[in-house]
């Protein structure tokens, strides 16, 4: 609790008024948006983990304890493990299909799913290629 304190009043020097008192109780600022109305983006990751791979949910607005329990429900739907880290959502493992089940059920309709292509110039000519060939027979 002393840590809490500290950290929230590090600006704090001085004060000259008498009838200064420090609030320890301050809450968040309660933001609430329907859940129809938020843009959910669910994408895979493999990015910095050592070739794992990671369901990355963005696009979430609500309070810290909203998307605690988000990831919570999230986590135990997909039956796996995962995080709540700044304004992102970890889920282990390939679970994008899972993921977009449960905000459609759930009412968030506008979820979206994206998908991350990385093809090389070499693949897409091989295919073109063989479309030619194809064609010509």
């Amino acid at each position: 609790m002393a840590k809490k304190i500290i950290k929230s009043l590090s600006a704090l020097v001085y004060s000259t008024d008498p009838d200064f008192k420090i609030e320890e109780n301050q809450t968040e600022e309660q933001i609430h948006i329907p859940t129809n109305q938020q843009t959910i983006r669910v994408k895979l990751e493999k990015k910095h983990r050592g070739g794992k791979v990671v369901t990355l949910i963005e696009g979430f607005i609500g309070t810290n304890t909203d998307k605690e329990n988000l990831g919570k429900n999230l986590k135990t739907f997909c039956g796996t493990g995962g995080a709540v880290k700044d304004d992102e959502i970890l889920i282990q493992g390939d679970n994008r299909d899972k993921v977009v089940q449960w905000f459609v059920k759930n009412g968030y309709t506008n979820t979206k799913r994206y998908k991350i292509l990385k093809i090389s110039a070499y693949i897409i000519l091989i295919n073109h290629l063989t479309k030619k060939e194809k064609i010509l027979n």
